[in-house]
């Protein structure tokens, strides 16, 4: 063979290369070579015994797929003396296959009063594989009190049959490519988004500190229930004049018009930076005017994840004042920080905080004063259980 070729077999068996995540199928098919069914009809039955163990009787030699073989009873057991059994093996004359079969017996005894045969003990039907090393089969292990009875032993006669599958190795298929259709993910938000850009279909205006922003009623009142009671007696008024939103910045409302179609925050780079935390500020207090909960939400998180001492009291006054518990408490925990309260004093959040809001303070400390008595309560369990 050539240097660097490969024989077909081995090409075979080798795994094709697919793409990651593909369902891929292969099938297994038995190859039977034949099969056949031998009447092994002994006479004197009683006659045969006596002879030893490891001592059979045997058929005359009958084929099965080209194959000679020839059956085998052990009236006095075979291998272990002392058990009380009666066996059968079926041999393989001559030289043995090549390539390997896989031979199975299934033993039926032939009741003598019908004519009918059964499997006295189905367990022992098992395929074994002859080559070089092996030519015989075990398929039979019956107590003798369950074959030297009637209907099977009549008349000192006995009739068993040897039903014998030759199969080779299994055919198996080479490895393919299941039928897969691709999906597409989902794009409904850049779909959406640039509904928004293009201003395709828009029925509403808006005026925001002399910008004008195009939207549409419908979108609006599906994803804000604010916008929906203010749109709802214009949904069937074209050509109304711009609504014109105050106290808001016009980058603040584009972002939340992005939100509202994309679920999402712009795309700019470094939105969520700390250094941001300003526009996220003004952003979570147009969601918390429009009930865009979960643009809201959003905001906390990045709010809670960028706190510091220099804009932790400022973060607790917005908190309080746009119901955000959750944000609230957080910064109640940072500022409960021994080490952090100190820089926390100096901030000019902390100063328009205490003067702004001295009763959101007073509060703060009463709840950082009750979590550091449970924090050293902690502290001192944990010190009792390690003594």
């Amino acid at each position: 063979m050539p240097a660097g070729s490969k024989s077909s077999a081995a090409a075979a068996c080798e795994p094709p290369e697919f793409t990651p995540g593909w369902k891929t199928v292969s099938t297994c098919t038995p190859d039977v070579v034949g099969e056949g069914v031998h009447v092994f009809d002994i006479f004197g039955y009683s006659d045969h015994k006596g002879m030893g163990i490891n001592e059979p009787i045997r058929s005359g030699a009958f084929s099965v797929a080209g194959l000679d073989w020839v059956a085998c009873l052990y009236t006095d057991g075979y291998g272990v003396a002392g058990i009380d059994d009666v066996s059968a093996y079926l041999r393989l004359l001559g030289d043995a296959p090549t390539p390997r079969v896989w031979v199975s017996c299934e033993v039926k005894l032939v009741d003598q009063h019908t004519g009918v045969a059964s499997t006295p003990q189905p367990y022992l039907r098992y395929a074994l594989a002859f080559g070089d090393k092996c030519k015989v089969l075990h398929c039979m292990m019956i107590p003798r009190g369950q074959i030297e009875v009637e209907p099977y032993l009549v008349d000192d006669r006995l009739t068993m049959e040897f039903h014998v599958i030759i199969k080779r190795d299994p055919r198996v298929s080479r490895t393919s490519r299941f039928p897969r259709i691709l999906v597409p993910p989902p794009d409904i938000k850049r779909q959406f988004g640039n509904l928004l850009q293009s201003k395709e279909g828009a029925d509403v205006t808006f005026d925001v500190a002399g910008k004008s922003f195009s939207a549409h009623k419908l979108v609006l009142a599906m994803r804000s229930p604010v916008f929906k009671a203010e749109l709802c007696g214009l949904l069937k008024e074209p050509g109304t004049q711009p609504i014109a939103i105050v106290d808001m910045q016009p980058a603040v409302f584009r972002a939340l018009l992005h939100f509202i179609y994309t679920d999402q925050f712009p795309a700019a780079r470094g939105f969520e930076r700390r250094d941001n935390c300003e526009m996220i500020r003004h952003l979570l207090v147009a969601a918390d005017r429009y009930a865009v909960d979960r643009l809201k939400l959003l905001c906390q998180g990045v709010l809670c994840k960028n706190l510091n001492v220099h804009n932790v009291a400022t973060t607790l006054a917005l908190a309080d004042q746009h119901q955000c518990d959750k944000l609230k408490d957080a910064c109640i925990e940072f500022m409960s920080c021994s080490k952090k309260m100190k820089g926390v004093v100096a901030s000019k959040g902390y100063e328009d905080l205490q003067r702004m809001a001295p009763s959101v303070l007073a509060d703060a400390m009463v709840q950082m004063s009750k979590f550091n008595k449970m924090s050293r309560g902690s502290a001192l369990q944990d010190e009792s259980k390690s003594c």
